[in-house]
């Protein structure tokens, strides 16, 4: 399946012809068995204008400063969550939670619709690669709607990032999702999002800037149809993480998520 689509940039955003495709997934580092040869990815990374930071080169104090109420940042090395990760990967986390039950949402900007199914269910029936032009009401997607009770010795395993907001604590969503799946912009508290495996493309707004949407559109329609038309003055920031990497996001941010690849990936809310 080919959806790849030219897009001139403007001169600000660099540039290039962006273009948007899926293609057999190249041998790359421990994939956790959650993809192979055979399966799909999206090409496109885009751009990166967010700040992408070592996290000990901030100290708590300048996170709280320059980030914490004011915009988005991406810091690597924060934690180590090579144990979490181990426990992550398909065989491991099928073998011990496969037969509890996950609650899906559609991927839309309101989730109405919520689906039970075994853990394996959703791996071997819905994980899947997202059709372009599929609409969020058909679409199910899982992430947030955890039992902590039966999901608690996975959370135990992550190693949340240090950095807190005053007089907030925080609360793990975990989610496996297909390339090309994602959910629309919404916009909700202060939080991280932490990619354990795969690659997570964001795109996000200040919450003065409500960004052009239509929440039953998917991020992937939005991306090939809307995204190439907007003017400088209307562009996201965006970047793409990978494995370690954690993006924080303030609060009342607008943001938007699209997989590259099959993802697993964790975000902590704070509240």
């Amino acid at each position: 399946m080919d959806y790849n689509s030219a897009v001139l940039t403007t001169c600000s955003r660099l540039l290039l012809l962006c273009f948007i495709g899926l293609k057999a997934a190249e041998p790359s580092e421990d994939g956790g068995g959650w993809s192979s040869n055979s399966d799909l990815r999206l090409e496109d990374e885009g751009l990166c204008n967010i700040d992408v930071l070592d996290g000990s080169s901030l100290s708590h104090q300048q996170f709280i400063e320059r980030y914490a109420y004011s915009r988005p940042v991406i810091l690597r090395g924060l934690t180590d969550n090579t144990r979490f990760r181990s426990s992550c990967s398909r065989s491991t986390l099928l073998e011990d939670y496969g037969a509890r039950r996950v609650r899906l949402s559609t991927a839309n900007t309101y989730s109405y619709k919520k689906v039970d199914v075994p853990l394996q269910e959703y791996v071997d029936v819905f994980l899947r690669p997202q059709a372009a032009d599929a609409l969020g009401s058909e679409t199910l997607y899982f992430f947030g709607d955890n039992n902590f009770t039966e999901w608690q010795s996975l959370f135990e395993q992550y190693k949340s990032p240090p950095y807190v907001l005053p007089h907030t604590s925080g609360a793990y969503s975990f989610g496996i999702a297909g390339p090309g799946t994602g959910v629309p912009f919404h916009w909700h508290g202060p939080g991280y999002s932490e990619v354990i495996y795969g690659r997570k493309r964001w795109f996000l707004y200040p919450p003065d800037k409500e960004p052009h949407f239509h929440p039953n559109r998917t991020t992937l329609s939005w991306l090939r149809e809307t995204y190439p038309q907007l003017p400088e003055d209307e562009a996201p920031l965006e970047c793409t993480i990978r494995p370690g990497e954690v993006l924080y996001f303030p609060d009342r941010w607008w943001h938007a998520t699209l997989n590259l690849d099959t993802s697993v990936f964790i975000s902590t809310f704070l509240g």
